[in-house]
């Protein structure tokens, strides 16, 4: 038990990404929730207040052009962007992941060659973006066939609209291969949709790269943009003249503020917004995507990997034998940014952790998942929350 200490704290110690940390407000608590909602910058709170006193208490409405709120939508879309490798003017940001999905996936099936009636759909996806999608196929007259991810290559057929699948399993943490099921499913000539919840901010994606046609995600986890706030869409720039939203608003308009009667879509990504963008949650995530700046996403997935396998490797260690199995997969190219461990009274066991400063959370019935944010995680952190965990499934304490 010891060595592994002394080497989490050598890892710390040479960790180049280990200075973000200050960036962070954090406690003493292990934080390993990232996952679900990420560690709150330091500096976004008198961003926030900024907005409130100066820009909405003073300047009113002036700052919907001298504050820039307006472009606040397309401006954090280039600032996202990097992150999910995507050149600028292809992302928009506003609205839930959600209403992002429902916008995605309609006008997934409107791009799509004429006389396709399925969509393909994770068949382990996130519960929203089935809800989502078996929606939006009640409305377009299409029919939803359930998939896993490995299994889309087969189920393509002349009849396949589009796909809608998950980069990263919320519950196994596991990594699908964007690459290779994106090529597949152009290949069959259908459209692919990607939900990046769960890998933007913790491992390269490519959007450009491997050619992704329509792509969605929060800001809330790995990009710390704090609870609730803004999700968003992208739209390669080959499909943008194409790309018909099933919820054109009139801040997607062409001419917003000329207030027609008809509709005529702004051109470029512009056309995936709907409303009047939420300006206080938009602002604070621009805020917090300051703590990217000169940060490379190779060095955060190295990291991340690097995390994950010590922490598996401490829980080897640590934990009494048969108590937990690791469910996220142990291959690199097959890995998110978290570890699933399955337990018999995960409920009981997640609820002592959090008592005794370890926070992780809880995947019904039998799931621990831990989430691993390099920008503020350690190897220190890894290790401790290993050792409570064994602690709490009845190993003596150290």
């Amino acid at each position: 038990m010891s060595d592994l200490r002394e080497r989490a704290q050598a890892l710390d110690t040479a960790d180049a990404l280990a200075p973000l940390r200050e960036l962070f407000t954090l406690d003493d608590t292990v934080y390993l929730d990232g996952n679900s909602l990420g560690a709150l910058p330091r500096h976004v709170p008198a961003r926030v207040q900024e907005v409130l006193t100066r820009e909405w208490g003073e300047l009113r409405i002036r700052s919907w052009s001298e504050s820039g709120w307006w472009t606040a939508p397309e401006r954090i879309g280039d600032r996202i962007a990097p992150v999910v490798g995507a050149a600028a003017g292809q992302i928009v940001v506003g609205d839930s992941t959600s209403v992002n999905v429902f916008k995605a996936l309609v006008a997934a099936t409107r791009l799509a060659p004429e006389g396709r009636d399925e969509i393909l759909v994770d068949a382990h996806t996130f519960p929203t973006d089935g809800y989502i999608a078996s929606s939006a196929a009640r409305m377009t007259g299409h029919r939803i066939v359930p998939v896993a991810p490995a299994d889309v290559p087969d189920a393509l057929g002349p009849r396949t609209a589009a796909v809608l699948l998950n980069h990263v399993d919320y519950r196994s943490g596991r990594l699908h291969d964007l690459p290779g099921l994106t090529a597949a499913v152009r290949a069959a000539g259908a459209v692919a949709v990607w939900d990046l919840c769960h890998s933007a901010g913790a491992l390269p994606v490519g959007l450009d790269e491997h050619g992704v046609d329509l792509a969605v995600g929060c800001t809330y986890k790995y990009l710390n943009g704090g609870p609730g706030s803004p999700a968003y869409l992208y739209v390669a720039e080959r499909h943008q003249a194409a790309f018909d939203s099933p919820l054109p608003g009139w801040t997607s308009h062409a001419d917003p503020f000329a207030m027609a009667p008809g509709y005529s879509p702004a051109e470029g990504a512009v056309r995936g917004r709907v409303g009047t963008p939420d300006i206080l949650s938009m602002l604070a995530l621009e805020a917090s995507l300051d703590v990217w700046d000169g940060v490379g996403i190779d060095a955060v997935r190295a990291k991340s990997l690097a995390l994950t396998d010590f922490f598996l490797e401490c829980v080897e260690a640590y934990a009494p034998e048969g108590r937990v199995t690791p469910v996220t997969p142990a291959a690199h190219k097959e890995r998110g940014s978290q570890v699933a461990l399955r337990c018999e009274d995960a409920g009981p066991v997640m609820a002592e952790l959090i008592a005794r400063g370890v926070v992780g959370d809880l995947r019904r019935p039998d799931v621990l998942r831990f989430g691993f944010t390099p920008l503020y995680v350690g190897f220190a952190d890894a290790e401790r929350a290993a050792r409570v965990l064994a602690e709490v499934l009845g190993a003596p304490a150290a």
